[in-house]
């Protein structure tokens, strides 16, 4: 049985990418901004501000939860105040 790698880098292969549940994106109708661990949740953070307006809100909550799951400190009040928005 082969063991799935970790990855520690912000980057997904396309098969990985391809394996993800959409609960694991950012945007999951896009499966934008994947988010599988710590890294990859700063590395959602970091990127936040190419998201369109429109997008930004859910962006914004769901790198606050996956912080939350992965106990990520996310200090960006930007992030913080897109993600009280609707």
């Amino acid at each position: 049985m082969e063991k799935k790698k970790h990855h520690s880098s912000d980057k997904l292969s396309t098969e990985d990418r391809k394996e993800l549940k959409d609960s694991d994106f950012g945007l999951p109708k896009e499966r934008a901004y994947p988010m599988t661990d710590a890294t990859h949740v700063h590395a959602a953070e970091a990127y936040f501000r190419h998201a369109s307006e429109k997008e930004k809100p859910e962006l914004a909550r769901n790198i606050l939860k996956k912080a939350k799951e992965f106990g990520v400190d996310v200090e960006s009040s930007t992030i913080k105040e897109w993600a009280e928005k609707k």
